[in-house]
């Protein structure tokens, strides 16, 4: 019987080993599971391999090679294995290719021109110990959390927000919004983007993570509006933490890339601002990881139809075949402009939930008509929300949205330096 229940669970590893490398994007059912697994496997290729070592010693332990089907079940086992070694080389690749989009879209010498003083803080912050074995340790001792904190009078808890703050405090400093993704309709504010807000609160930034509305029961733009509440109230509350709502940069992966965008792209529109139109919503640098750019699907760039189809009837709330304009006025997509700030698109190619081919086309379009730069990071076999834990890209993406933000706020300040 080892035998071959080793081959069974040889096969069964080398297939989630296949799919990290192949991920489906296309056959419904199959999306989400392959979402999932690819998710796991493709970030933590190292302790996948421990697992599928440590479970094939306990089959051979128990005779699984005394017969045919255990010695195949070992040769694929092999296969598997050397595999998720060429994902951890893949990975790695991430720092380079990052390092080459921010060089693309902000020239070549774009390092020189961030101040000594934030490369300092780029080069002091170190990873936490102990990433390695524990990726999911998402804490530094040198960063506070105030948490819960409401952002709109008598909005509970989907209106409620976190700050993230350096442990021996400070004063005058930047702030990063991050914003939540889960498909509009899930999600929290203290699941996502934890390694970027640590590390960028221990260089000296405050970082606020907000909740927001939450479809079916709500409708876009209820999401939109109270992200936008979130920024009013960065502009009247953050400097009781320590920021300067002088300087407000915006990031989210998924949902929250798509709203990112949008909060880049319609800044101090009423339509998104009812009863506070007079705040200024403006962000001065945009970050959205793996967003959703088109729900309209105007390029006819998307794998599949679920998603209009989803959002129509979750989201919007709206009928794509009678009401497409409002499905346009809802993307990234169809909401570029001349006055754009500095975008860093950031995606991944085997993302299963946030297609690609919409990232690079929007990414290009927004190039060709900003003022500002864009830079555009696309990472090979990388799957939706790879940046959720601590990884080998995780850090690279880190790392480099540091830099971009460091650049895009030695930027501002050289202009109001210039406009004294």
């Amino acid at each position: 019987m080892a035998p071959w229940t080793f081959f069974a669970v040889s096969i069964f590893g080398i297939l989630l080993t296949f799919n990290a490398y192949a991920a489906q994007r296309r056959t419904g059912p199959l999306v989400i599971p392959s979402f999932f697994l690819g998710w796991l496997v493709g970030e933590l290729p190292l302790h996948t391999l421990g697992l599928q070592i440590f479970a094939s010693s306990i089959f051979i332990a128990n005779g699984a090679l005394e017969s045919t089907p255990g010695i195949w079940g070992l040769g694929i086992s092999l296969v598997s294995w050397t595999a998720l070694v060429a994902l951890v080389s893949q990975a790695k690749k991430a720092t380079p290719i990052l390092e080459a989009a921010l060089i693309a879209g902000l020239g070549t010498d774009y390092q020189s021109t961030i101040t000594a003083e934030l490369n300092a803080g780029l080069d002091r912050v170190s990873p936490p110990p102990g990433l390695a074995l524990n990726p999911f340790a998402l804490n530094r001792p040198d960063v506070i959390r105030h948490t819960d904190i409401p952002y709109v009078d008598g909005g509970g808890k989907r209106n409620q927000l976190d700050v993230y703050a350096p442990r021996a405090g400070v004063e005058n400093a930047p702030v990063l919004l991050q914003i939540h993704g889960g498909g509009w309709t899930i999600g929290n504010k203290h699941e996502q983007a934890l390694p970027l807000m640590n590390y960028m609160a221990a260089q000296g930034w405050v970082c606020v993570a907000a909740n927001y509305r939450l479809s079916p029961k709500n409708t876009f733009p209820d999401h939109l509006v109270d992200v936008k509440r979130a920024i009013a109230w960065i502009h009247q509350e953050i400097d009781q933490y320590g920021g300067n709502p002088d300087f407000i940069a915006v990031t989210g992966g998924s949902a929250g890339g798509h709203l990112s965008a949008m909060v880049g792209l319609t800044a101090n529109d009423p339509e998104y601002q009812p009863g506070f139109e007079d705040v200024d919503t403006r962000v001065q640098a945009a970050v959205p990881f793996y967003g959703v750019y088109d729900f309209a699907n105007h390029f006819n760039l998307q794998p599949s139809t679920s998603l209009q189809g989803w959002v129509g009837k979750s989201v919007l709330k709206k009928d794509p075949a009678t009401e497409m304009a409002d499905f346009r006025r809802a993307s990234p997509m169809h909401r570029l402009h001349a006055d754009a700030p500095p975008f860093f698109i950031i995606h991944g190619t085997n993302d299963s939930l946030a297609c690609i081919e919409d990232a690079r086309h929007f990414a290009q379009s927004l190039t060709g008509i900003s003022n500002n730069p864009v830079a555009y990071g696309e990472l090979p076999g990388t799957q939706h929300a790879f940046e959720v834990f601590h990884s080998i890209r995780s850090s690279a993406a880190v790392v480099a949205t540091g830099r971009f933000l460091a650049w895009s706020l030695s930027r501002e300040r050289q202009k109001a330096t210039e406009a004294d």
